[in-house]
């Protein structure tokens, strides 16, 4: 099942989509309280939707699928290719930092250069959503805290990033984490590990490979990150970006107002957004 938050008018909503359309899903409160309660909510949204009357997804605006998570994790150089065009060596153990969850943003909305922080870089990654609380997973079990994946951009200001040895301020401008178009649920996905992923500036690929070639794969970092915290619903892990970003290009390609990003999974759909300088 696809669910995505969406906006016609009223507050946002829950909707299923399903081809170009969307339903809307009957249920109240926020997407998170429905992933808390899917076990019990599946059956329910089944039944409204068989009922209920679809209309064109173009005819709404989508919101990010997770507005405010209680946690947002990033791992870093976890692609070979990445790895190599940064110049560093593959890590030994999993480099995690945070991003904040004011960066979160919405699927197609306008990512912001901010005012002073022009060295801003576009990284395609698989975003698993976290179902259930958890803690002290094994890989065996992983997939199983899993609720579904949808696609993220972890944009980065590059100066930010590298100006200390902790990278998460240079993560976490506002904007800086899009995610959408919705989330898929992990039953309707499969295998996580054999997506293809691209990124587009301008309508040039950019980016351009596979999650089989992650260095940890997603259930190795469940794993690892559930021995150290509690991992909550709605909980948001971005798995890592391979090699082409901007900022390893000779000389550096960065963002500039008006460009157009765009971010592609395989089975899970796309986000897109304009650049824009910060007001």
């Amino acid at each position: 099942m696809k669910l995505a938050l969406y906006e016609v008018g009223a507050g946002p909503r829950v909707g299923v989509v399903v081809g170009e359309t969307l339903i809307d899903a009957g249920v109240d409160g926020s997407l998170v309280d429905l992933i808390a309660d899917w076990p019990d909510a599946r059956a329910r949204i089944e039944a409204h939707v068989a009922m209920a009357k679809a209309r064109p997804i173009s005819e709404v605006t989508l919101r990010p699928p997770v507005p405010r998570p209680g946690k947002i994790f990033a791992i870093g150089l976890n692609y070979a290719d990445h790895i190599a065009e940064t110049g560093a060596e593959t890590p030994k153990n999993q480099v995690w930092f945070t991003k904040a969850v004011t960066a979160v943003n919405g699927p197609f909305d306008r990512i912001q250069i901010a005012r002073g922080a022009p060295f801003v870089d576009y990284e395609v990654e698989l975003v698993a959503v976290i179902g259930r609380r958890a803690r002290h997973v094994s890989k065996a079990d992983a997939g199983d805290v899993i609720f579904g994946y949808c696609v993220g951009n972890d944009v980065t200001e590059r100066a930010w990033q590298h100006r200390t040895a902790q990278w998460s301020l240079g993560k976490s401008f506002d904007t800086h984490a899009p995610i959408g178009p919705w989330i898929t649920t992990a039953d309707e996905v499969g295998d996580p590990h054999q997506l293809a992923l691209r990124c587009l500036v301008n309508g040039e690929v950019r980016q351009d490979s596979n999650t089989r070639h992650l260095v940890f794969n997603v259930f190795d970092q469940i794993e690892h990150l559930s021995q150290a915290m509690t991992l909550e619903p709605g909980d948001l892990i971005f798995t890592g970006t391979p090699g082409g970003v901007g900022a390893a290009m000779k000389p550096p390609r960065f963002l500039k107002p008006g460009d157009v990003v765009r971010c592609e999974i395989e089975r899970l759909g796309a986000i897109e957004a304009t650049l824009a300088a910060e007001a």
